[in-house]
């Protein structure tokens, strides 16, 4: 990301609350987006980054006893105009995640040869790409404009926990619905 990035104080935000205490959305860049966790899971207080036009939320379970799976979803929103690059409808993304460079986007190391694509398919506006990293194991990640911006979010299993193949995928997709239902209604307040 462009530009000196720094923490994100999301622990002095009002932000809409989950029952129990978590943060479940809170905006972005001033206003310009609205970050938003799925059902179950909230952002991760003083975790992240932003930087002036960019930003970084991670999110997880809002408790151990919430019945949601273990997992580690990051959302991250790039400058203003970049969702420019989804204008082909993921083409673009599709042909440039299966080269060198891109598969080294897509790596944990930046090494392309630790990676594997296990499958990229556009539907719906967004990008989904199914990775097998020799660092991370499997994760998810879609790819989506969202307000002028690309927004990515990726869902992996958390520490010594990996997630299902299935279950990997309904989070994602319970991710960017929650992500898409926000930016479609009036912004929390922002960072």
């Amino acid at each position: 990301m462009t530009g000196v990035l720094a923490l994100v104080a999301l622990g002095l935000l009002g932000g809409c609350v989950a029952p129990g205490g978590g943060i479940r959305q809170v905006a972005l860049l001033d206003g310009a987006v609205t970050a938003a966790a799925p059902s179950g899971y909230c952002i991760a207080e003083g975790a992240g980054q932003r930087g002036a036009d960019n930003a970084v939320v991670l999110m997880g379970r809002c408790s151990a006893g919430s019945g949601a799976e273990p997992a580690v979803i990051t959302l991250s929103v790039g400058a203003a105009g970049s969702g420019g690059a989804m204008s082909d409808g993921g083409a673009a993304l599709a042909a440039y995640f299966q080269s060198q460079d891109g598969l080294a986007a897509l790596s944990r190391s930046g090494r392309a040869g630790d990676v594997r694509l296990l499958s990229a398919a556009s539907s719906g506006g967004t990008f989904v790409l199914h990775v097998a990293d020799r660092e991370a194991g499997e994760y998810w990640r879609a790819i989506r404009p969202l307000r002028g911006r690309l927004a990515t979010v990726s869902v992996s299993g958390a520490e010594g926990a990996p997630i299902s193949v299935t279950e990997g995928r309904a989070l994602l997709d319970a991710a960017v619905a929650a992500l898409v239902a926000a930016n479609r209604e009036a912004g929390a307040p922002s960072i």
